[in-house]
């Protein structure tokens, strides 16, 4: 017997399919800025996915995730910055001398995000309410100082790429590649993400965020818990910061400011906080607007702001809880 559809089997199956098909429709209208713009939202995508696993599931209000984006597209920027300049990593030991290598710029920059997600997490998750939240915000903006006082890797000015990564059977220059390496990426973390929620230790962040003190009662050592989802949120971020870096073949303080934390926060509220399709539903619509919005007026935030507050006072699940109705409130 057939299993019964559901609005929620819909919606993942049409992203799905206009995910798989963008390509060819970007093909027949020669249109390669199409797949630009749309390994963009992907990427974005990324970003705000693991940004959720926090805020939507854990009840973990980060205000500074923009700096394991920033750590990632950093990580990257400068492997390849020292092979262009074909001097060694000061800062490590040994003489290596960077890499355009995606197979190991792209885990790096997981690595090295997950690795500030660990430091800040530690370090943030002792505060609870206002005080985390500006204890995030506080690391992200220490790191975006450090690296405007960075000379050697651009400054305020940012850093230029010799070129994107290197990755055997695909060409990252070309668009379609470069968009169905992204895509992959999103697809890999989106199903990880969704591993991870539903094991015990997704109930443990589930449950912590509804009521945390009658889980320590239980015996859950809930910080453990909490600093491990910090990890895997940081290292989602600093995937789509390496994605960025490559994208854009530039990198600059600015992937680490406080306005990119606060846009993938509204992704993420526009989307549907806690659940999986939500941020990257938020994603897409808010490139859509700034996309076709800017070209008519630069106060296009005018009209985002109106939608955000209705998404906020009519759906606790954003965009995706409009579409998906009672079935949002499984995630």
């Amino acid at each position: 017997m057939l299993k019964k559809i559901t609005r929620r089997t819909v919606i993942y199956t049409l992203l799905l399919l206009c995910a798989l098909l963008l390509p060819f429709y970007a093909q027949l209208t020669d249109d390669g800025y199409l797949l630009s713009m749309a390994s963009r939202m992907l990427i974005y995508a990324l970003a705000a996915m693991s940004l959720d696993l926090l805020i939507g599931y854990g009840g973990m209000v980060s205000f500074g995730h923009a700096a394991y984006v920033g750590i990632g597209a950093y990580t990257v920027g400068i492997l390849s910055f020292h092979v262009l300049e074909g001097s060694p990593l000061a800062f490590l030991p040994g003489d290596w001398q960077g890499t355009e290598s995606a197979l190991i710029s792209l885990p790096l920059a997981m690595l090295t995000a997950g690795l500030g997600a660990l430091i800040f997490g530690a370090l943030s998750l002792r505060t609870r309410g206002i005080h985390f939240i500006m204890i995030t915000l506080a690391f992200a903006q220490m790191l975006y100082y450090l690296f405007i006082s960075l000379y050697r890797y651009g400054g305020e000015d940012g850093l230029s790429m010799n070129g994107r990564n290197l990755l055997p059977g695909l060409d990252l220059y070309n668009d379609l590649h470069f968009y169905l390496l992204c895509l992959t990426c999103l697809l890999i973390y989106g199903g990880l993400v969704k591993r991870v929620l539903n094991s015990r230790f997704g109930q443990v962040i589930r449950g912590g965020k509804q009521n945390e003190a009658k889980l320590q009662a239980l015996g859950f050592a809930t910080y453990r818990y909490q600093l491990l989802a910090f990890v895997i949120a940081g290292m989602g971020a600093g995937l789509a910061g390496g994605l960025l870096a490559n994208q854009s073949e530039f990198v600059s303080p600015d992937l680490l400011s406080w306005h990119l934390s606060g846009v993938l926060m509204v992704m993420v509220i526009l989307g549907g906080l806690g659940t999986l399709v939500g941020p990257v539903i938020g994603a897409i619509l808010y490139l859509l607007m700034e996309e076709t919005l800017a070209s008519y007026t630069e106060h296009w935030q005018l009209i985002l702001g109106p939608l955000l507050l209705l998404v906020v006072l009519f759906s606790r699940k954003g965009i995706y809880g409009v579409l998906a109705g009672k079935e949002a409130e499984d995630g």
